[in-house]
């Protein structure tokens, strides 16, 4: 049976996100890589994709769109037994690993990619206000991050989960453009937990050839970026 075709690029965190996710379930992909500069690869995008983004899963003829929604269709029909997300029968813990998803999301993936967008513009064309609001913003989310990682291994709880899968990617580019203060201790502790894991370790290695494209770069950590001679 044909795998499971994801469209995708390995330097963006949404399809990080996803990447992520698939290793720790166990679900092999016939991963495609995605030029946004190219026509043909935009039409595809527009036509398995509401939003025409990515990442976009095709799996048997059916197109499923959106993070969070890709990695529970990956779990639901393609898992052979690991879980991101708890059964219904706990369905308040499986509330909690959906808040801090959407929570990485919103409030770490969002504001980076604004700082991201900042820097592709020309330099006449910056705005430092919008980058203001996108570095406060970074700020205020690490301090909640790090009040509900208090006694906590994974973000969502000890086991690690779908949110722990958005807040890798999330967090990864986010600390290039703004570095968690040191006296978020938990945080700092837990970003060298996510940066550990097999699944999040492989997913960044397989993206090193491409940080070079990465806006922030210089921000990153020599650990993953050394700029070229």
């Amino acid at each position: 049976m044909a795998l499971p075709i994801l469209h995708a690029h390995p330097l963006s965190s949404c399809c990080q996100k996803v990447l992520i996710a698939a290793r720790v379930l166990g679900v092999a992909l016939d991963e495609r890589m995605v030029n946004l500069g190219d026509p043909a690869d935009r039409a595809m995008l527009h036509a398995i994709s509401p939003a025409a983004k990515m990442p976009a899963l095709v799996d048997r003829g059916r197109a499923v769109a959106e993070t969070s929604i890709i990695i529970e269709y990956l779990q639901q029909h393609l898992a052979t037994g690991a879980r991101l997300i708890p059964a219904d029968a706990d369905a308040d813990a499986a509330l909690a690993v959906r808040f801090w998803d959407r929570f990485s999301d919103f409030y770490v993936m969002t504001p980076m990619q604004a700082l991201t967008a900042e820097q592709l513009k020309p330099e006449s064309g910056r705005s430092e206000d919008a980058a203001q609001t996108a570095r406060s913003r970074l700020l205020e989310s690490y301090a909640a991050m790090n009040r509900q990682l208090e006694g906590r291994t994974w973000l969502a709880g000890e086991g690690f989960s779908m949110a722990d899968c958005a807040a890798a990617p999330a967090l990864f580019y986010a600390v290039a453009y703004v570095p968690v203060p040191g006296t978020e201790v938990h945080l700092l502790a837990y970003f060298e937990r996510l940066m550990a894991h097999p699944a999040v370790a492989a997913v960044v290695d397989a993206a090193r050839p491409w940080f070079k494209y990465f806006p922030g770069r210089a921000g990153l950590s020599g650990r993953y970026y050394t700029p070229e001679a």
